[in-house]
Order: structure tokens, then sequence, then C-alpha cells
């Protein structure tokens, strides 16, 4: 299966796309976090809790990474709910991490977990690292989606699990009318008003028309090698989780 066509934040200017989205999330991390909660009414918060679902239960993750980390929301998430030895955070946007680093200092997680540049496709990790991965809002960021799943795959542990949370489309009439009307229009007109980047929102709409949903990236999944796949939905079809298995 082809990867679709490469939207960047900034279109057909000479930057990469990962050079791109680098610049835009750090001119935008002042106010990311605000953002999310506002834009999304705080819900973005239950499906972070639910991903991290997946990794519950025996054997318990004790080495995490976190793709795309942020401002380390999901990173402070694992190590609050599943007790794991480690979690090391990645991202592209220094700004966001350094952001994220002042949440672990005021929740005093400094001993578990660590921030550091560094994107999807090159990995500084030894093969089986990780017990698991998880990657938040951040796939449809990838600059090669398959380069990017396959070095995840490369580090994690046989038997070790990747789980995936992106944005998705509803189907269902009228909320994907209404979705569709927020995501295109709304959203974007709030991100230009509060934010420092007018086309970080408009971009969050073309990225995720963009991103190949539900079969067509468990098929992606399953191409990188990953195995026992899952895709659930949620809220309407807002949102899915997806997850994987190295075997």
């Amino acid at each position: 299966m082809r990867e679709k066509t490469v939207v960047k934040p900034y279109g057909g200017e000479s930057e990469s796309k990962k050079e791109q989205v680098g610049r835009m999330f750090d001119r935008i991390a002042p106010r990311y976090d605000f953002l999310n909660r506002l834009l999304s009414l705080g819900i973005d918060l239950y499906w972070r809790r639910r991903a991290l679902r997946y990794l519950k239960g025996t054997p318990r993750p004790l080495e995490i990474l976190d793709v795309a980390t942020g401002t380390a929301d999901v990173a402070i998430l694992a190590a609050e709910r599943l007790k794991p030895r480690r979690v090391v955070g990645i991202d592209i946007a220094h700004q966001m991490l350094d952001l994220g680093r002042e949440k672990i200092a005021r929740k005093g997680l400094q001993d578990i977990i660590s921030l550091q540049g560094g994107d999807a496709e090159h990995l500084d990790f030894a093969d089986d690292s990780f017990d698991a991965v998880t990657v938040a809002f951040g796939v449809r960021n990838f600059e090669s989606l398959e380069k990017g799943l396959a070095e995840i795959h490369r580090v994690l542990r046989p038997g070790g699990r990747l789980v995936v949370l992106e944005f998705s489309h509803p189907t269902a009439f009228p909320f994907k009318q209404v979705y569709y009307t927020y995501f295109k229009y709304v959203l974007p007109l709030i991100g230009r008003l509060t934010s420092r980047d007018p086309r970080a929102y408009a971009y969050l709409f073309e990225s995720v028309q963009a991103f190949p949903q539900g079969n067509d990236f468990l098929q992606i999944l399953a191409k990188t090698g990953y195995q026992h796949l899952q895709c659930e939905r949620l809220t309407f079809g807002i949102c899915s989780i997806y997850t994987g298995v190295k075997a």
C-alpha cells in the first residue's frame, strides 16, 4: 500500500516536513497545552488515559519510549499509572521538551522520566530496548510513516507493544458534518487568534485528512512487522487507538 501525499505545515517551502513540523511546534509551544484542553473540551485527557490501558496487565512494561512526546503528557501519565522503571520521551521540538521538563519537575518524576531531542525515523537506541512504545497525535507528522514505524519496531523488545493514538474521521450523520465544519473552519480560527502560528491548526485539519486511518493504517502496521493488530475508535470516531505487537 502506498503512503499518501506528504502534507507539510508550510506547504512548498524548501524545508523538509520534519523541519517544518519542528519549527511549527516550537512556535506554538507556549500555548500548546492550553489550546489542547480548550479545543478538545478536555476530552484529549480521556483519550490518553484510554490508550495507556492497552499497556496494563502482565507483563508490566518496565521500559517505555514515548515518541513525539511534546510536553510529556503521555510520559507523565505512563509514569504515574503504569509504574515503570523508566520512561524516555523524544521529540523534534525543543521548546516543547523544555515545557515538558518543567511539568516533570513539578510532579517530582525526574528520576523516572527523561526527555531528549530525536525523531522516530532515526531512533538513537539499540535493538530490543523497550517493552512498550507510545505515540500520541504524532504519527501523522512523520516524514515517512513506514520508516518511523519500522524504527519503532526495531527498538521494541519481542512481545513489546506499540500504542498509537491519532485523530480519525467520524462517519455517522450528523456528527461527521459537525466535526468537519469544526475542524476545517472553527478550530483554525481559534488557533489563529490564540497561537503564534496561524498555519498550525489549518495544518492539523489537512494532516488528519491525509492520514491513512482505520484498516489502512492497520495494513501499514502489518507491513512494518506488527502482529495482533487492534483499532478502537473513540468519541464517535474523532480519535482512534491502534495497537500492535512485535513478535
